[in-house]
C-alpha cells in the first residue's frame, strides 16, 4: 500500500513544484520578454496632477499633464544626476589642484618663514621689572575709579527715575 500512496503523491508534488517554479520564474521572464514598444517600455501611475511615467529602460521619471492643448511630459529632476555632476566637478578640481601642486610653487622667490601678522588692536606686552623678572599689571588709578563710580551713580539714578515714571503712569497720576 505504501508504494501506491507514494506514486499517487508524486504527481501532485511534481505539479506543485512546477507551478511554483512557473510562478517564481515567470515574473522575470515575462518582464524581459516584454515588447520594446511604448506599451512595454513605460509604466504609468495616476497622480492628482495627471500621470507619473516611468521609463523602464532608462529609469527616467516624468510627470505628464493635460494642459488643455494636449498632454505634455516633463522629466522629474533627478537628485542622483545632480550629485553625479557635482562629484564630477569636484574630481576635476582635485585633479587640477594636484597638477598645480606637482608643478611646484607658484610664488616667486623662496619664503623661509611666514610673514608676521600685524594686529592694530593688539596691546603692548606687559612690562617686566628688571630686578625681579615679574610681570607688572597696571592697576586703575584713583581718577579712573572715580570716573567709573560716577558713571554707575548716574546710571542708577536714571534707572530709579524711569521706575518712578512707570509707576506714576500705571497709577494714572500723570
Amino acid at each position: 500500500m505504501k508504494p501506491a500512496a507514494t506514486s499517487f503523491a508524486t504527481p501532485w508534488a511534481l505539479a506543485a513544484v512546477v507551478a511554483a517554479m512557473l510562478a517564481i520564474g515567470g515574473g522575470p521572464v515575462a518582464a524581459q520578454s516584454a515588447p520594446d514598444n511604448e506599451n512595454g517600455r513605460f509604466t504609468m501611475s495616476p497622480i492628482p496632477e495627471g500621470v507619473l511615467r516611468l521609463d523602464t529602460r532608462t529609469g527616467t521619471v516624468s510627470t505628464c499633464t493635460n494642459d488643455g492643448v494636449g498632454w505634455a511630459c516633463y522629466a522629474v529632476p533627478d537628485e542622483r544626476s545632480a550629485l553625479d555632476a557635482e562629484i564630477g566637478r569636484l574630481q576635476a578640481e582635485v585633479e587640477k589642484l594636484k597638477a598645480e601642486l606637482a608643478a611646484g610653487p607658484t610664488a616667486s622667490g623662496k619664503v623661509d618663514e611666514a610673514l608676521p601678522k600685524s594686529d592694530q588692536l593688539k596691546k603692548a606686552p606687559p612690562k617686566v621689572a628688571e630686578g625681579d623678572r615679574r610681570i607688572e599689571i597696571p592697576l586703575p588709578s584713583d581718577q579712573d575709579m572715580d570716573r567709573v563710580m560716577s558713571f554707575l551713580e548716574r546710571a542708577w539714578r536714571r534707572l530709579i527715575e524711569m521706575a518712578n515714571r512707570v509707576q506714576k503712569d500705571v497709577s494714572g497720576k500723570i
